[in-house]
């Protein structure tokens, strides 16, 4: 019984260590000192640590986001950058679900607050820090569970 437990145990053991500390003011800051390259690092390691956390639960693999940037989206007028973000915050609400993680994300927010909420200028910042904080908690929960 103790050999299954530790099976068990390596079997659900997490690959790495997963960042828990994304925020919206460092996002902010950083990309502009940066020039944006903050930005490309921040949403870079959202596209792995999605694909590290839910692709053994859903089947499915999130672009990386570089490729996204530099060669889909100038290609598509940024029609696949649209498509990009709606199909991540979809499969980040659904982590969350099967996770039993108690925040609200999806397709919506993205299309409410990232887009239309664009009108209000603070939209896509409403947004942006909702995709932390939900990233975070999957982080967290994986680094604790696997």
């Amino acid at each position: 019984m103790e050999q299954q437990t530790i099976n068990n145990a390596a079997v659900n053991a997490p690959v790495a260590q997963l960042k828990t500390d994304r925020s919206l003011a460092k996002f902010i800051l950083l990309s502009l000192v940066t020039f944006g390259i903050y930005a490309l690092v921040v949403m870079s390691g959202v596209s792995t640590d999605i694909n590290t956390i839910a692709s053994r639960y859903d089947g499915k693999k999130t672009m990386h986001f570089c490729l996204l940037t530099f060669v889909l989206t100038p290609i598509t007028g940024g029609i696949a950058s649209l498509v990009w973000n709606h199909k991540l915050a979809d499969r980040i609400g659904a982590e969350l679900k099967r996770r039993g993680i108690d925040f609200d994300i999806s397709a919506k927010t993205y299309w409410l607050w990232g887009i239309l909420g664009s009108a209000i200028i603070v939209g896509p910042f409403i947004y942006f820090s909702k995709l932390f904080k939900a990233m975070n908690l999957l982080a967290a929960d994986y680094n604790e569970k696997g």
